[in-house]
């Protein structure tokens, strides 16, 4: 990621290089000034001198805004960069990576972590090739001045460096327990800030609370560690710093009292120590921190390297593609367990369902009827068996253009903070204003049981975030509108008429069915009224391959009717 900014980092670096080496040459000046000026009372030697010092110091601003202005570039653009990225990967992760994680915690992944990852791959780097730059011309200057005390000066060096070598270690597992209680705070944050009526309502306020304090108070204490093993290294390099300062005056005394050394060239010494010792304590400091962004780092490659439950073939197919599909759903000896566990769900399943087809998906809580979904949808693969649409292997289409041949309306609406026209329109971004309306009427968003002519702005009102100026009837019935708009060969109705009332659920169904006439339609429900619409049952618990396991209502339905395994 970092590599498309190879050029900028490229500039950065050489202008930081120009302004130490300004900073370096406005030592020399003023090692000048002192001794030809100051030292030998001659006022009129400054003025050549001053030139040079007050050129140099423009220059040396100019070059230090532009790299710390190419550098802010550099770094926002990485975290940018490496944000779109980890985010992209995360859209085609499997349900279930999203049910091991909080989604607190990978919005703290999203977020902070990603901004101290930068510092890793970018911020850091450039740091380092300027502590380099100074310790280079810093040490170098003071080398030419006075060697021998130059050499006395880089015996300290070692020093800082093993002082951040022995924190940076141990500072790299506190940090990484730090980011993640403060996923597990943001995550625990985020579910009561969510569910916060039902806390309201079941008078779990304290219970509630403490659960925050506890995740908050490990965060402290992590928080709390790190900040001691950190602000442990200034204070250990300024002694270091102090005892080589003045084992250097000291030696500068006895150098000017026998006539080696003038108190112009003490005092740029001094100078050159001022610029160098920081830069060394720094770059053990830069060790210390990057210790910290390393451990950032990990919390967003485990995103990265997370894999995809299904391979999107759009880059091995290489046939046309066909006319659009009419929604034959054929399951074939279907066996599918859940990543990471060993319940077998469903085996050596097989039905057929066409298009004009209300197939209604029954059995238990718990027995599969929603894996059904997921497995058409393929955010998994089966482990056995296959699923063809219209005679092809699912396997085989694009994910882009089997999941345009599907709409979904999941048993928990879900809705944007945006307008109802945008909410609907979701489905098919392009649809016209008519065709958006149309929608609306067919599933009593508008119309006379409907609710859009009561909004303030009517096809315009924001609804807020999660839909909450809704009820969950009327987020219900937008989400239907969204999936009868994207007009797919097949329809998946996930308990539709949740949070609807009879009556309602009654209206809606008329157009519905219309709908239905031309494509195949797969219904999840516990609603005995809308279980008695289907045309065929499928029972996901029988145990055997049998006709009988399939119970046809309507005796025209196309081509026959599903038969099952188990």
């Amino acid at each position: 990621m970092i590599r498309k900014d190879r050029f900028l980092l490229a500039g950065t670096i050489a202008l930081q290089a120009i302004s130490v080496g300004c900073d370096t040459v406005a030592i020399e000046v003023f090692s000048v000034i002192t001794d030809k000026v100051l030292t030998a009372g001659n006022p009129a030697a400054f003025w050549e001198p001053a030139a040079i010092w007050l050129a140099v110091a423009l220059i040396g601003a100019a070059t230090t805004y532009l790299a710390g202005q190419l550098s802010s570039v550099v770094a926002e653009g990485f975290s940018l960069r490496c944000r779109d990225e980890v985010f992209a990967h995360a859209q085609r992760l499997p349900p279930h990576f999203y049910d091991d994680h909080t989604h607190g915690d990978l919005l703290t992944r999203l977020t902070s972590d990603v901004d101290q990852a930068e510092h890793l791959v970018a911020s850091g780097p450039v740091q380092l090739f300027n502590t380099a730059f100074s310790l280079v011309f810093f040490a170098g200057a003071a080398l030419m001045l006075r060697w021998e005390l130059a050499l006395l000066t880089f015996a300290a060096a070692p020093v800082f460096w093993l002082a951040a070598r022995r924190l940076s270690s141990r500072i790299r597992a506190v940090a990484r327990t730090e980011r993640d209680t403060n996923g597990a705070l943001v995550g625990t944050l985020d579910e009561n800030l969510a569910n916060m009526a039902l806390v309201q309502a079941y008078n779990r306020q304290d219970s509630e609370w403490r659960k925050v304090h506890h995740e908050g108070a490990a965060w402290m204490r992590t928080c709390l560690d790190r900040s001691r093993l950190a602000n442990l290294y200034g204070p250990l390099a300024n002694v270091i710093e102090s005892v080589a300062v003045l084992a250097v005056v000291g030696a500068g005394a006895v150098e000017i009292a026998a006539g080696r050394l003038s108190v112009g060239g003490l005092l740029a010494f001094a100078a050159y120590l001022g610029y160098l010792y920081p830069q060394v304590q720094s770059l053990g400091g830069l060790a210390v921190s990057l210790s910290s962004a390393t451990a950032s780092g990990e919390r967003v490659f485990e995103v990265l390297q997370a894999k995809p439950s299904v391979a999107d073939p759009v880059l091995e197919r290489t046939a046309a593609p066909g006319p659009r599909t009419t929604g034959v759903v054929v399951f074939e000896n279907v066996t599918f367990t859940y990543p990471g566990t060993g319940r077998l769900v469903l085996d050596r399943l097989n039905f057929t369902a066409f298009p004009g087809q209300l197939v209604r998906i029954a059995g238990p809580s718990g027995a599969g009827k929603s894996t059904l979904a997921k497995l058409l949808l393929r955010f998994y693969d089966p482990r056995a068996g296959r699923i063809l649409l219209d005679g092809e292997n699912i396997r085989l289409i694009p994910l882009h253009d089997l999941r345009d041949r599907i709409a979904l309306v999941s048993q928990e609406p879900m809705v944007f903070d945006g307008t109802i026209r945008e909410n609907i329109a979701y489905g098919r971004p392009t649809a016209a204003e008519d065709e958006i309306r149309h929608a609306a009427f067919t599933a009593d968003v508008d119309g006379p049981g409907g609710f859009v002519r009561n909004l303030p702005d009517g096809y315009d009102t924001r609804i807020g975030p999660g839909g909450r100026l809704l009820s969950g009837g009327q987020r219900q019935r937008l989400s239907l509108a969204r999936a009868l708009l994207r007009d797919t060969p097949v329809l998946v109705l996930d308990e539709p008429t949740t949070g609807l009332d009879s009556e309602s659920a009654r209206r809606i169904m008329e157009p519905l069915r219309r709908l239905m006439a031309s494509r195949t339609t797969f219904l999840i429900t516990h609603d005995p009224w809308l279980a008695g619409q289907a045309d065929t049952v499928l029972d996901i618990t029988a145990q055997h391959t049998a006709q009988e396991d399939v119970v046809p209502l309507l005796t025209g339905s196309s081509g026959g009717f599903p038969t099952m395994g188990r």
